[in-house]
């Protein structure tokens, strides 16, 4: 993937920088793999608003995409590479030997006409899934699974991707996106490479329309509101409203939230970097 740097014929495009889309081979998505997705606005079974600055935005489908991988021995070969306006990653449509169309997670480097495969024979290839126990050291690796068989859930973000560092009995360790070294049970998958559109973090708006194509409205900072809406409100003039908390008065900027004696605490080995 390139970037694109727009000129600046309008204000909208002086600052805009967007992917180029070179990798895209499909601009229409496999029909049998959609599902609505429907819109709340911020607003939940009663109608009363519970999160703030959502709304708007562009109608979306929802693509299914396949985390799990649980289709074991049966090779698939990439038909295209898609765009997926629920996520930041791009995504490939699979056709399976057996005739079955999924979709995956797009790795960095799959192309179209590529075969993947996933289970205990595959190799460790870019786009082939296979268990923590048979991956080799120092892979990179994306879409790792938590618990055993309930999906990937680690690494699925844009350029995100994790290394197998070690293994320790019925544990592999591995260091995360985060820079967190945890151990996750050796009998979980993992999809081998990277994750595609490393470049979406250096994509650049230009203008707040956008924001709203994506259904995200104006956020308003505490420091301009009133005493009675915000902590940090009131004052005179542009005053700076002192000690940074959030709106129900919970302290920011440093302050711990992670329980104390969370059960997890036992599978890391380093926490994440500050």
């Amino acid at each position: 993937m390139g970037l694109r740097k727009l000129k600046p014929t309008t204000p909208g495009q002086r600052h805009k920088v967007i992917g180029d889309f070179a990798e895209i081979t499909k601009s229409t998505p496999e029909k049998s793999l959609i599902a609505s997705k429907k819109k709340s606005g911020g607003r939940n079974n009663s109608g009363k608003m519970t999160m703030r600055y959502i709304g708007g935005g562009h109608k979306k489908r929802y693509r299914v995409i396949d985390f799990k991988r649980d289709k074991h021995g049966v090779p698939a070969t990439v038909k295209s590479v898609e765009y997926d306006p629920n996520r930041t990653a791009r995504i490939a449509l699979l056709y399976y030997s057996d005739g079955e169309k999924r979709y995956i997670i797009a790795p960095d480097g799959l192309k179209v006409g590529d075969t993947v495969v996933s289970g205990k024979e595959a190799q460790p290839n870019v786009g082939n899934a296979l268990f923590l126990s048979d991956i080799p050291l120092g892979t990179v690796i994306h879409n790792i699974e938590l618990k055993p068989g309930k999906g990937g859930a680690i690494a699925r973000g844009a350029g995100t991707y994790a290394q197998l560092n070690a293994r320790d009995g019925k544990y592999a360790i591995i260091k995360m996106p985060s820079g967190e070294t945890r151990m996750i049970l050796t009998s979980c998958l993992a999809t081998i490479g990277s994750v595609s559109n490393a470049e979406h973090s250096l994509v650049v708006s230009g203008k707040a329309g956008r924001s709203r194509w994506l259904g995200r409205r104006p956020r308003v900072r505490g420091v301009v509101m009133n005493p009675v809406d915000h902590p940090m409100g009131g004052g005179e003039g542009r005053s700076s409203g002192g000690h940074p908390r959030s709106r129900k008065g919970l302290p920011a900027k440093g302050y711990k939230t992670r329980a104390k004696k969370k059960y997890s605490d036992k599978f890391i080995i380093e926490k994440r970097k500050k």
